[in-house]
């Protein structure tokens, strides 16, 4: 890790379980100054601090210019994770399953597969489709359980189907 990014870890960690403001969003901003305009990663830091404050609209518009700048295989599904939340918190729900059943696709096997799925299913359930959602969170876990999958992925199919 590199020292820029053990200062943007520490204003992050500073920042932890406090409500993120101007404060954090100037801090990041900052650091993200070092590294010029046309860093997708310090673009996506700025894009975490907006949507940390609240400011889902501002951090859209970052998490995009990031995406399109070209962020390292860390902090691409990272940065389409948290664009798709955002547009989810914004009633934005088509672009939302848009962006992140195109990351489920990309990143089937990756490491944020679970968080993708996270999001999948609360961007469902956000848009009206809560039986989708919960069909997306269930069929994430089945590969965790010990017993149970082909049943499990029946009823998670199953209850998919209620909202249609």
């Amino acid at each position: 890790m590199s020292a820029w990014d053990d200062r943007v870890e520490q204003v992050w960690a500073e920042a932890t379980g406090d409500e993120v403001g101007d404060e954090t969003i100037a801090r990041i901003d900052a650091l993200a100054a070092e590294r010029g305009p046309d860093d997708a990663r310090a673009e996506f830091e700025r894009a975490g601090a907006r949507d940390s404050a609240g400011r889902p609209a501002e951090a859209v518009e970052l998490y995009r210019r990031a995406l399109a700048l070209g962020l390292d295989e860390e902090h691409r599904p990272q940065c389409v994770i948290q664009l798709a939340s955002s547009l989810r918190n914004l009633g934005e729900y088509d672009g939302a399953l848009a962006v992140i059943r195109a990351e489920e696709e990309a990143s089937a096997d990756g490491p944020y597969r679970d968080a993708v799925a996270v999001v999948h299913a609360l961007i469902l359930a956000s848009a009206g489709r809560p039986h989708q959602g919960l069909s997306v969170a269930l069929l994430a876990l089945v590969p965790h359980l010990p017993r149970y999958h082909r049943s499990m992925t029946a009823y998670a199919q199953e209850m998919a189907e209620r909202d249609t």
